[in-house]
């Protein structure tokens, strides 16, 4: 599953913390990435089908009194895995890409 897309990234983060819809998975996404990332509704679906196929995801229960045609979406044990191993791998990259820059020849 690694490296995880943009979308796929931003996606389980947002799940990480708490079950959303599809509207706050956009909105929210927006928000982390102060603006730089907006998912449109078809990526959107697109890469939540994705990840319900691959387990890294679920349907979550839908609140009492909320729009029963609203899915919600929770990360699975899986998925917080992939996110641990994500994050290692970028953490990875970026201690790399910062000690190049500290003993650049030249």
């Amino acid at each position: 599953m690694l490296p995880l897309t943009e979308a796929f990234y931003y996606i389980l983060i947002v799940l990480y913390t708490e079950p959303s819809h599809g509207y706050g998975i956009m909105q929210d996404t927006e928000k982390m990435s102060n603006g730089r990332v907006k998912i449109g509704a078809g990526t959107l679906y697109t890469a939540l089908n994705t990840l319900l196929n691959k387990g890294l995801i679920e349907l979550y229960p839908v609140p009492e009194g909320t729009d029963t045609r609203r899915k919600m979406y929770a990360i699975t044990e899986n998925g917080r895995q992939v996110v641990s191993a994500e994050v290692a791998r970028l953490e990875e990259l970026l201690g790399v890409g910062r000690q190049a820059l500290i003993t650049k020849k030249g």
